[in-house]
């Protein structure tokens, strides 16, 4: 596989499509909110990074915003600690545990699935959609690719996130875009790595559905080489604003936060450089791992343009990438859900060869 880039990224992922077992967020959008002059001096939109990040992904501000990709590629990642918990399934294919890592500060909970044999198995992180932090549990959202990928041969590592199932809190995470999300899922490749268990750490891939399909962009913007493929399922839009216009700006339960965060970082139109900055679609020039893409035509959660934006975007960066089309397939995938499971397994075959 490749070896990492020295610097890692920081990325803005708002909240998405839920995948099967959550109601995804509601749709529409709404006028501009105005940004006021009276509210308090940490909500105010800040001025680093209000110039346009350069067409190269480069950002012309002597450091980058704290909320944004660049500041997170930064970052050193030293995710690690990686503890087996209860073992809570078992099949003649395979045992799963719930376990716990660290990612920064924070502990963070998953689900570990483990094929039976001796190994060394080839290994994917997946990071799953959005469902309600108050009702999620331990290692909901991608059980059915879970067990599927166990089954042929693959240690897979699925992360809660922070504020999700037994992870540890981060109170500015909302605020902050789930940008977090983004780191968890790197720390959760360095723990699989560090782990003294049947991973060969020169294969490994990540994986997302809906959201989390956003969060696989960050990923493989914020550290190339990190792993050795990406492949995302009915993937929310490689455009933060688009995410964030979508779900949070018109979605009444979230009208404060959706106030605070124009307040903080400043509409879109206007703090275009902060926004371009929180979206992966800038930094695509920056990945250097193939990219499965699978999506359905009748998805009326994430509708199957943004993957076709983010399909021209990527190849126009020069990515390698697979875009997947399901014809008459929903959000969820239903009837062609192991179509696009053999294919992935043919694609992670041909790019996880160590």
């Amino acid at each position: 596989m490749r070896r990492l880039a020295p610097a890692v990224l920081l990325l803005l992922l708002l909240p998405a499509c839920s995948g099967t077992e959550a109601p995804a967020d509601g749709a529409g959008s709404d006028p501009e909110s105005p940004v006021t002059s009276s509210t308090p001096a940490e909500d105010r939109p800040s001025t680093s990074g209000t110039d346009e990040a350069s067409e190269s992904g480069a950002t012309p501000s002597e450091s980058p915003h704290p909320v944004s990709l660049p500041a997170l590629m930064e970052k050193e990642h030293d995710g690690g600690g990686l503890r087996l918990g209860p073992e809570v399934y078992r099949t003649a294919t395979q045992v799963q545990h719930q376990v716990t890592y660290r990612s920064g500060d924070l502990t963070i909970s998953g689900r570990l699935a483990v094929p039976a044999g001796r190994g060394p198995f080839p290994a994917i992180v997946l990071a799953h959609g959005y469902i309600d932090p108050a009702v999620y549990v331990n290692g909901q959202g991608m059980t059915r690719e879970r067990e599927w990928l166990a089954a042929q041969g693959y240690v897979v590592l699925h992360v809660d996130y922070r504020n999700h199932a037994g992870s540890e809190d981060d109170p500015e995470s909302e605020l902050d875009l789930r940008l977090g999300y983004t780191e968890d899922v790197i720390n959760a490749v360095h723990a699989l790595r560090k782990w003294d268990g049947p991973v060969d750490d020169e294969r490994i891939a990540v994986g997302g559905r809906s959201m989390g399909g956003g969060v696989v962009y960050n990923v493989l913007t914020v550290a190339p080489g990190l792993v050795d493929a990406g492949v995302v399922w009915a993937p929310v839009s490689s455009d933060t604003v688009d995410n964030f216009n979508r779900w949070i700006r018109p979605d009444p339960g979230r009208s404060d936060l959706a106030s605070r965060i124009l307040r903080r970082y400043g509409e879109p139109a206007r703090n275009r450089g902060f926004w371009r900055n929180a979206s992966p679609r800038t930094f695509f020039d920056r990945v250097t791992e193939p990219v499965l893409i699978h999506h359905g035509t009748s998805d009326d959660t994430c509708p199957i343009a943004w993957s076709h934006e983010t399909d021209r975007a990527m190849r126009d960066a020069g990515v390698d990438v697979t875009l997947e089309v399901y014809e008459g397939e929903e959000h969820a995938f239903g009837p062609q859900f192991f179509r696009s499971m053999e294919l992935t397994r043919r694609f992670l075959e041909q790019h996880l060869r160590g």
